[in-house]
């Protein structure tokens, strides 16, 4: 008994250990194109080997995550790579379904000259006075008071008066 205990434990133990091996030769990839790319530009990613229909993608590279869309095991999407990043190569994770797949881009130095591919900075989209005037005003709870109080019975009074006069019109009618 003590010895098939053993082999046992042997046999688990093998397999706990060659698994990380049988996980990166079950067809899960990532791709990234073009996979040395500049500060500032658009990449596409894709990944094999995923159950879903949707993935996210996520790097310290990435302005933001991004989504990937398919079927059948492939999924895709875009996302542009930072214009303020450091060359030097990035990890990707891409978290899919129940699976999470590993990949690398390297951001490549630019030789300089070259203006960002995106704002390095908010648009002055306008607004006028108003989005200026209203942004420093501070701002404050208005509670209710008389003024309130007696709009709010006035309009009350005057439902009452309509309530009535409808009804009196019907009895009239229906005689």
């Amino acid at each position: 008994m003590g010895s098939l205990r053993l082999t046992l434990c042997t046999a688990v133990l093998a397999v706990a250990a060659f698994a990380p091996a049988a996980q990166a030769a079950d067809g899960r990839g990532v791709s990234v194109t073009p996979s040395t790319t500049a500060a500032g530009a658009d990449l596409t990613l894709r990944v094999t080997g995923c159950t879903g229909q949707t993935a996210t993608a996520a790097s310290a590279a990435f302005v933001a995550d991004a989504r990937l869309t398919g079927a059948g095991g492939s999924l895709a999407g875009e996302t542009r790579v930072r214009s303020s990043i450091e060359p030097g190569p990035y990890d990707v994770k891409i978290t899919c379904a129940d699976i999470e797949v590993q990949g690398r881009i390297t951001v490549a130095a630019t030789t300089g000259g070259a203006a960002p591919a995106s704002p390095v900075a908010p648009v002055d989209a306008g607004g006028g006075w108003t989005a200026t005037h209203l942004s420093a005003m501070e701002p404050h709870v208005i509670e209710p008071g008389a003024g309130h109080a007696v709009t709010g019975l006035v309009l009350a009074g005057v439902a009452a008066v309509a309530v009535v006069l409808r009804r009196s019109r019907r009895s009239r009618g229906a005689e």
